[in-house]
């Protein structure tokens, strides 16, 4: 058995998941939200700005119907209370679609759908988030991939997503990167 999938199953013994099934609604396109998500028109320099005026940093989740690992993000990382508060009171999530036709308005003031949008990016799996500066003042002058300060693959579990989620809160990718800031002690009782 994978370690992710004995995660998993460690997981649902704890009982984690039926927690995140109060909180997480699966909506008509097939994806799991957190009610707590941004609402948006979907343009990233408002939403940048909205968070950046409320102390907070802009991610962009992108997830597609049916992949067991963006389901897991909700149903044990975001169903684990220290890591969701953590993420709520320091990030606004705005939820994609990898294969979406919503039209999201870029940084540089292109519209795409949510697809070209992560084509534009290079976002080729799911999960994947994008993390943001806080200050968009030469993001439109950027290469798309430029634009971010951290990208993160795949699924990680709930102590390791949390702490990624604090790299970039604190700033820590300006100093260090994100491997040696994980096997930080110090890092360990920020995040």
């Amino acid at each position: 058995m994978s370690t992710r999938r004995r995660f998993l199953a460690g997981a649902l013994a704890l009982g984690l998941p039926s927690k995140a099934m109060a909180q997480a609604i699966q909506g008509d396109d097939g994806l799991y939200r957190e009610p707590w998500f941004l609402e948006s028109f979907l343009d990233l320099s408002d939403d940048l700005r909205a968070a950046r005026d409320h102390g907070k940093r802009l991610a962009v989740l992108w997830e597609l119907k049916g992949c067991p690992y963006c389901k897991q993000i909700h149903l044990v990382n975001f169903a684990d209370r220290a890591t969701s508060t953590y993420i709520r009171e320091r990030f606004d999530i705005l939820q994609l679609n990898f294969i979406g036709s919503r039209e999201v308005t870029d940084f540089d003031g292109q519209t795409l759908s949510e697809k070209g949008f992560a084509e534009k990016y290079g976002i080729y799996s799911t999960p994947s988030i994008q993390f943001f500066p806080a200050e968009e003042s030469t993001l439109a002058d950027k290469p798309p991939q430029q634009r971010e300060v951290l990208r993160l693959r795949g699924y990680v579990a709930p102590e390791e997503f949390r702490r990624t989620f604090a790299f970039v809160a604190e700033r820590a990718y300006e100093r260090t990167n994100l491997q040696d800031y994980l096997r930080s002690p110090e890092a360990a009782r920020r995040g």
